[in-house]
């Protein structure tokens, strides 16, 4: 069952408002949902394949070693995914819930309804047993839906670092919408990508086969579909830095001549100065110390951490 209860011409105009907001700034920049329509999800799905993107296997490294012992603490539960893109990690954990000879409920989230649907109909397919509900909207729409559960306890978890793609603004907000919907005992696992060495950084965003160049040039794409718009790729190029004051990346197309660019349903038009950049999003590295003392401050208490033998990413299992 695939649900999304926000009505559409609400989300239009909340999310129009955002664009011009974000792109009549200084420095511009695009909310970074705008990067995953059906084709930057496809593109993304890409990405985590990439030999410079390490994120991806790594994570997926340690939910494999210790899927069984994430269930062990939980016990079955209710599953509540946040951007559940292809649900392909996601499996190691079905796949360890599943070996407790229990059946269990699913809920995934996601901005991309096609990616959404398609994933879950495979689930059904693979976990008949598996209750799903797969909910189309953003995290702040999802979680303001959810009521009590009736499984014993409820995992939200929140996989690939894309907590980083959050100010730290916006990451304390989100947290604080997270513990509005666990009760006392309900856990949230989260996904960190951790600091470490420039080069590795960079490299993992500015992919030798153009294909995060690729992804990030459609949220232009989006924008000319979704509101009558005449972006033109070809006077953009996307180059991702590592700001180290912030510890995060940046991800920026930046304009090769000055241009005037309109976006007929939102009544805008937009002068570009040559080299004038657009940011359409950040992603931050972690330090485990000060995310934990984070998380503790909303009342999320560490159980359990798991990293890779490198330490470049971490697993954090926290309880309400």
């Amino acid at each position: 069952m695939i649900k999304n209860e926000t009505p559409s011409s609400t989300i239009e105009q909340k999310v129009g408002e955002e664009v011009i907001q974000g792109l009549t700034q200084t420095q511009k920049t695009l909310p970074a949902k705008y990067l995953y329509d059906a084709r930057g999800s496809e593109l993304f799905e890409q990405i985590c394949d990439l030999p410079e993107y390490y994120p991806t296997r790594t994570e997926a490294a340690i939910l494999r070693q210790y899927a069984p012992e994430i269930v062990q603490i939980t016990g079955v539960c209710e599953l509540v995914e946040l951007g559940s893109g292809s649900s392909t990690k996601t499996r190691l954990l079905l796949d360890a819930y599943q070996n407790l000879g229990q059946s269990g409920k699913y809920v995934p989230i996601d901005v991309s309804e096609s990616i959404l649907q398609s994933s879950a109909l495979q689930l059904q397919k693979d976990y008949p047993n598996l209750q799903i509900e797969a909910f189309v909207g953003t995290y702040e729409q999802a979680l303001a839906q959810f009521q009590p559960t009736s499984f014993p306890a409820r995992m939200i978890f929140f996989l690939g670092s894309s907590i980083g793609n959050f100010t730290p603004q916006e990451c304390d907000r989100f947290l604080q919408q997270v513990t509005t919907v666990l009760a006392p005992g309900d856990y949230f696992l989260i996904g960190l990508d951790l600091q470490k060495p420039q080069p590795i950084l960079e490299a993992a965003y500015n992919d030798a086969q153009g294909v995060t160049a690729a992804f990030n040039l459609n949220i232009l794409s989006h924008l000319n579909w979704r509101f009558q718009g005449n972006f033109d790729l070809n006077l953009f190029t996307h180059q991702a830095i590592y700001n180290q004051a912030n510890a995060q990346i940046e991800m920026h197309l930046y304009s090769q001549a000055s241009h005037s660019v309109s976006l007929n349903d939102l009544n805008l038009d937009i002068s570009f100065q040559a080299g004038e950049s657009i940011l359409t999003e950040i992603s931050r590295k972690f330090d485990l110390e000060t995310i934990q003392a984070q998380l503790a401050a909303k009342g999320l208490n560490t159980v359990r951490i798991w990293t890779d033998e490198q330490q470049w990413f971490g697993l954090i299992l926290c309880q309400a």
